[in-house]
């Protein structure tokens, strides 16, 4: 919400109460990973950091493409899943070559072929994601788009808890709750008043 604010192409205002909405879901996410911080054996700052810096640029590019739809109504999903991906290529692949990634990821694959299947189905499920994604920021905007996902990362967070039978705490049960509340203030209509023309005198009695 705060990037679409000033990227140019936006400059767009929300009303009060979706910036509480925002905070509520921002503020339960972080109880809820501090929460899991204290029960997980194996935690690491770094990953904050990453996952700050993932949020960041992807509150950027989200904005940025709700722009282009708006600047350029005939782009379609597909071109912008396309130019982002191209985009986004380069800038991925020389860390993991000089990290070493590539070699070691090739290596595994060809010691474990049923590996290439297990990518081609996830590569599949990711078009589909991002696809979905671009449709919902074309449709209803980057910020409401934003809360759609964030609260499907909160609803795996659950299932994964649910599942694996992980300790659920009071921190997890607060961060929940707050998380529900943002939702639902997002989800409450928004009163519009109505727009009255004013009839000129001159009109006949039939047309009034």
């Amino acid at each position: 919400m705060v990037m679409g604010a000033f990227i140019p192409g936006l400059r767009r205002k929300y009303p009060p109460h979706e910036y509480v909405s925002a905070i509520l879901l921002v503020l339960g996410l972080v109880l809820f990973s501090l929460a899991d911080a204290q029960t997980s054996p194996s935690f690491s700052v770094i990953g904050v950091i990453m996952v700050i810096g993932a949020l960041v640029m992807d509150s950027f590019l989200g904005n940025l493409q709700e722009a282009i739809f708006n600047m350029n109504p005939e782009t379609t999903q597909m071109e912008m899943l396309f130019c982002s991906t191209v985009v986004g290529l380069p800038l991925l692949i020389p860390p993991m070559v000089l990290t070493g990634e590539v070699f070691e990821a090739w290596n595994s694959c060809s010691e474990h072929l049923y590996v290439y299947g297990v990518l081609v189905f996830e590569a599949l499920a990711t078009f589909i994601g991002q696809v979905s994604v671009l449709s919902l920021i074309a449709i209803f905007g980057a910020a409401t788009t934003a809360m759609v996902t964030t609260a499907r990362k909160a609803v795996t967070l659950l299932l994964s808890y649910m599942i694996f039978t992980k300790p659920l705490t009071q921190q997890h049960g607060t961060g929940l709750i707050l998380i529900a509340m943002g939702i639902t203030l997002k989800l409450l209509p928004v009163d519009v008043k109505p727009v009255y023309k004013r009839v000129s005198s001159a009109s006949g009695s039939s047309s009034n």
